[in-house]
Parts: C-alpha cells; structure tokens; sequence
C-alpha cells in the first residue's frame, strides 16, 4: 500500500520558498526545512528529491507566482511609461517595507550566488528574465507609437537598461539603501527616455 500524505506539498513548498528567499540555498541546509514545514526527511526526500530539486521547485514557484503576474500587468497595460513607473514604485515598496523587506528577489538574489551554476537554475533565471524584458519592451513599444520616448530611444535596447535596473532595486535595497534614493535612480533613468517629464506620471 502507498504512504498517504499527512501534509499539503503545495503549502510545504511555499514555506521552503520563503526559507531559500530570506535566508538563500547556501545557508539553508535541510534540516532548516524540516524544522521549518514539520516534515521529516524522509517524506521531503521521496515528493521533492533533495535540496536542489527542492530549491528549483521553490525557485520556479517564486518565479512564477510572485513575478509572472507582475510582468503579465505590465506587458498588459496600454499606459507606457507610467506603467513602467508604477512597476519600480511597487517593486521599491515590496523590498523596503512589509514582510518581506530586504530579502531582496529570490530570482535576483540567485543571480548573483553560487547556485546559479546549476543548469536547471540557470534555466528558470534566463525565463524570468526574458519574461522581465519582453514586459519592459512591451511598455516602451506603446510608450514610443504614443509619443513619449525621446527621438533615437529604442525598446528593446532600453528594455535591457531597466531590467537590469529593476535587479539593480532587489539588490541595493537588500543592502539598505533607501526608498528615496531608489526612486530617485529610477526617475533619472525614466527621465533620461521620456520626451517630457510628466509623461513619466
């Protein structure tokens, strides 16, 4: 007969999402996971594998539940460039205020650790961040067919600057650095496409 599970691997999987997010897959060792869902070894062994298959599974999770809908709004929304600005000012308060203030992006923050050697890491930062520019492009197309971009901007060159931007924010406000200052970089940058101020908004 096969063991019934005693516990809801998709809630399991949020709790182990949030541990690798706050605490990163280098210093999170397995018995972290444990005592952090209440499941033994075991029976995380036999539904997730190991850590890594663990941290995968987390990590594509974090991607596609906490970025998907972010960037599927902004790829949405027919505003341009103040859809751009209202995606830095929600990304700058999710990383310096709330529950999760200063962990910074868990995509962002694999980026930069030793576990983005694995294949299959790899894998899920270069979706997301295709995912991230081809939002960010979307925005600058209907912000330069309205009008809005400067003479020469091209989208899909300055969807590259704010993505990498945006991992900019995760990884200076895990550091501390203030909202203010965070928002002043993005209004310079933003600046620097519009053809006039207030069609940043």
């Amino acid at each position: 007969m096969p063991d019934v599970k005693h516990f809801d691997p998709e809630a399991v999987l949020g709790s182990v999402e949030e541990l690798f997010w706050r605490q990163g897959v280098a210093s999170t060792g397995v018995q972290d996971v444990v005592t952090a869902t209440g499941v033994n070894r075991s029976s995380l062994y036999a539904t997730f594998g190991g850590k890594r298959e663990l941290y995968v599974a987390a990590l594509r999770r974090y991607a596609d539940r906490r970025s998907g809908p972010v960037f599927r709004r902004l790829a949405e929304d027919e505003r341009g460039l103040p859809a751009i600005a209202d995606f830095f000012r929600a990304l700058i308060g999710a990383r310096c205020s709330g529950a999760h203030a200063r962990w910074g992006c868990m995509v962002t923050n694999a980026h930069a650790g030793p576990e983005n050697d694995d294949p299959d890491v790899r894998a899920v930062l270069q979706e997301h961040h295709d995912r991230l520019r081809a939002a960010m492009c979307a925005a600058l197309t209907r912000a330069r067919d309205a009008g809005a971009l400067r003479p020469g901007v091209v989208p899909a060159a300055s969807a590259d600057v704010l993505a990498l931007l945006a991992y900019g924010v995760n990884l200076r406000s895990r550091a501390g650095a203030s909202p203010e200052a965070l928002g002043d970089t993005v209004t310079a940058v933003l600046a620097s496409l519009a053809t006039r101020p207030e069609e940043i908004g």
